[in-house]
Parts: C-alpha cells; sequence; structure tokens
C-alpha cells in the first residue's frame, strides 16, 4: 500500500515557474468553490465527505456549491491552488508557507486537522540510540518533512545535519533501499515505517511524537476569497467535524466510514487504523481551537521558517526568515508584518465548537 508522499522535492525545481504564474483567486462574492486534497491519513476524510454527501448538505446550507477534487500528486494539487485554479487545498504547515505563501498567495489555515504523532520516524539498522545517526548516512525524501524531522531529532543532540550525510531517497524506493547492506539509516512516514519496522534488526530511535504538534495537516484557503465568502469557510468547517463526528466514533458507522477511507488509500481498516493511531486528529472543534490558539503553534512555525530558510526555499534573495510574515490567533505576527501571507484562524473552528454554523 502506497500513501502519496507530503514533500516539497517536486516543488524545489519548480517553484520559479508556479510563482511566476501565481494568482490570488479573485476576491469577490461568488457561489462556487473547489478544494484540491490528496491522499493521506489525515485527509482522507474529505473524498468520504464528498462521497457521502456530506460536503453538498453543508454547501446547500448556505446556498454555494463546493467541488472535491482528489489529486495523486500532492505538491501539484498545492501547485494549482497556488496558481489559483482552486479556492482550498490540504497541506503541511510546512509546505503551505514554502509553496503558496512564499509564492505571495495570502493562505489562511482554516481547519487543523490533526498532527503526526508518530506516523513519521527516523529508524536505524542495529542500533537503537539516537546518537548512533552521528556519522552516518541517512537515506530520506530530501526537503520533506522527513529532512525537518531528521534536523529536529539532531537538535536534541545538539548536532546539526553536518554531522550526517543526507541521500536523497524516493519513498518508493524506500524499502528496497533499507534492505540493501550499504543503508543503515532511514527517515520515512507510514505505512512505509510500520513495514520497515517489521524487519528484523530495524530500530526505531526518533519520530514524530518526539516532536508533537509539529508536523501539521491543514485544510488552506485563499484568505481574500474567504474574507469575501464567509459561507465557504462555514461550510468547509461543518462538513468536516460532522465527518469527525461519524469516523472518529466507537460505532459501526465510524469502523465503516474508517474501512472505506482505508480501502480509498489502498489498504483495509486495521491498516488505517494502525495510521489513525499515530496521528493526533482533533476529534473535536474545540480540541482544535485549543491546539491552535496554543503558544506552541507559534513555536512551530519558528522551527519550520529557520528550516526552510536556511535551505533557501523562503525565495531567492530571502535575507532572514522574517521575509514572510505568518500571523496567529492572538494577532501576533513572526516576520515582516507588511507581507503577512499565512495566516491562522481559529474563528471558523470556533463556530463549529460553540455550534453557530
Amino acid at each position: 500500500m502506497k500513501l502519496f508522499s507530503k514533500t516539497l522535492v517536486a516543488a524545489a525545481t519548480s517553484l520559479s515557474l508556479v510563482f511566476a504564474g501565481a494568482t490570488s483567486v479573485s476576491a469577490e462574492e461568488k457561489t462556487e468553490f473547489k478544494l484540491a486534497w490528496s491522499i493521506y491519513v489525515g485527509w482522507m476524510p474529505w473524498g468520504w465527505a464528498a462521497d457521502q454527501g456530506i460536503v453538498d448538505k453543508w454547501a446547500d446550507k448556505y446556498g454555494i456549491d463546493i467541488e472535491v477534487v482528489q489529486f495523486n500528486d500532492y505538491i501539484e494539487s498545492i501547485n494549482q491552488y497556488t496558481a489559483g485554479a482552486f479556492d482550498g487545498v490540504t497541506a503541511t504547515n510546512m509546505d503551505t508557507l514554502a509553496i503558496p505563501s512564499v509564492g505571495g498567495v495570502d493562505t489562511t489555515a482554516l481547519i487543523v486537522g490533526d498532527f503526526s504523532n508518530g506516523n513519521d520516524a527516523l529508524i536505524l539498522k542495529g542500533a537503537d540510540s539516537l546518537d548512533a545517526v552521528l556519522g552516518q548516512n541517512v537515506n530520506l525524501v530530501e526537503l520533506s518533512v522527513s529532512h525537518y524531522l531528521l534536523a529536529r531529532a539532531l537538535e536534541t543532540l545538539g548536532k546539526a545535519e553536518k554531522d550526517v550525510t543526507v541521500v536523497n531517497t524516493s519513498d518508493a524506493d524506500m524499502i528496497a533501499a533499507y534492505q540493501t547492506d550499504d543503508v543503515t539509516a532511514v527517515v520515512t512516514w507510514n505505512p512505509l515505517v510500520a513495514e520497515i519496522l517489521e524487519i528484523p534488526g530495524a530500530n526505531k530511535v526518533f519520530d514524530s511524537s518526539d516532536i508533537p504538534g509539529e508536523i501539521m495537516d491543514l485544510t488552506v484557503v485563499n484568505t481574500e476569497t474567504l474574507a469575501d465568502n464567509p459561507a465557504f469557510g462555514k461550510a468547509l468547517a461543518g462538513a468536516w467535524y460532522e465527518t469527525m463526528s461519524i469516523m472518529l466514533s466507537d460505532t459501526p458507522e465510524g469502523a465503516a466510514a474508517r474501512a472505506a477511507m482505508g480501502e480509498a488509500s489502498g489498504t483495509d481498516l486495521a491498516g488505517y487504523d494502525m495510521q489513525l493511531a499515530s496521528t493526533q486528529m482533533f476529534a473535536s472543534a474545540a480540541d482544535a481551537v485549543t491546539f491552535t490558539t496554543s503558544d506552541s503553534v507559534t513555536s512551530t512555525m519558528e522551527s519550520v521558517r529557520t528550516f526552510l530558510f536556511e535551505r533557501g526555499l523562503l525565495g531567492e534573495g530571502a535575507s532572514s526568515p522574517d521575509i514572510v510574515g505568518i500571523a496567529f490567533p492572538d494577532g501576533s505576527v513572526l516576520g515582516d508584518e507588511g507581507n503577512v501571507k499565512f495566516r491562522f484562524n481559529a474563528d471558523y473552528m470556533s463556530m463549529a465548537a460553540d455550534g453557530s454554523l
């Protein structure tokens, strides 16, 4: 089974082309909207909600139409959003900053759906302590959340990327690579993590549960479009949290929903539940609001923007991580207050929490 990678690799070679043609979705009142999503444990609910008519139900409530479009290529979905072909897209916090926000598209995190809580891991062959990674070649998808996880793991040792050698490896080749004698350290994500850990001698020495909340899975929308069309945000929030109430329930309906999501992502109920077990889904809107308004989100984005800046992914000529402003629900801003292009907004999740949708 294969879930499509959450990675900046494809984007790294095409950012200039995307940015050159990037335009915001026209800011105007309208009734038809498009949301792009790609296959990953935390985003499967959108496909299921569309199939079950839940998205249409909430769109109808507000007199609008929302087309939910699945992409098999995660980066392409973000590129299409950045170019203005979609009003919203599913993306990680890191990729939202690196692609649409750096590309000049003012983007709002409307729904903070979950964070990786063990789905991403550093695995060593024949060693069971993190410091054993020092001096090794580490195979991972370069410039992805795996690369970020490695950087954070090394920080806990007081070390940096110069203390290892990163070997760019496709997720499709990761398991085969690990089984060769030359590969002794990998960083990857589920379900690949689970498969590699079944191989004798494989030891997980660091995973995303060691940096809880830092790898977030979001539903983001164009800020101008949201401002002119709050009904779009309300319908998305309503559909999402109705779906959460069903799929995460300990009921036959919940099991059926998760089984359908598992099948759609190339696995089954057991496989999907395994991935959910290492994903901190926010079952309630209130929990999502509590997380989104916490200081931890600000500190996470400080780490993320520093990681991107050090690798030249905040745009050509960026002299510091401050080049793009990131706004938070309390009104604070990291970076340039005159160039805010990434906003964490808890308003619509709050409406879902208090029943005012």
